[in-house]
């Protein structure tokens, strides 16, 4: 699998993908995240805050590999940590006061990985 994300490594320019590539290939608890986001664009995540409400529980540390959009309300309290969020999301979760961020940050604010919840969409 590190071989996959090595060549999908070289195909980047995205400098934030690229760094939050590297610091994840340094985790194991962070190779499946980063096996997605490594990968093709077409097959990057994106889901709205109403998705994301609906497959979390209060106090989830949520990952998404892909981008947040902005369609829908999140009414729980929790941390989300994906690669890109529209500018509506992010008005959205600063108004709902969500705590979030880009998941280099979390990689770095939490290497083992620990409490984390990777969401998907169902079908994908």
């Amino acid at each position: 699998m590190k071989s996959q994300i090595e060549k999908n490594l070289k195909k980047k320019t995205d400098k934030i993908l690229v760094e939050t590539i590297i610091l994840g290939k340094k985790n194991p608890a962070w190779e499946k995240i980063i096996k997605k986001v490594s990968g093709s664009r077409r097959k990057r995540l994106e889901l709205n805050l109403d998705e994301i409400d609906n497959q979390t529980k209060d106090n989830d540390l949520v990952i998404i590999p892909g981008r947040v959009l902005g369609k829908g309300n999140i009414k729980k309290k929790i941390k989300i940590s994906a690669m890109k969020y529209t500018e509506s999301a992010k008005e959205k979760l600063k108004e709902s006061k969500i705590e979030f961020n880009l998941i280099e940050e979390e990689i770095k604010s939490n290497p083992e990985g620990k409490g984390i919840k990777v969401l998907t969409n169902n079908g994908r």
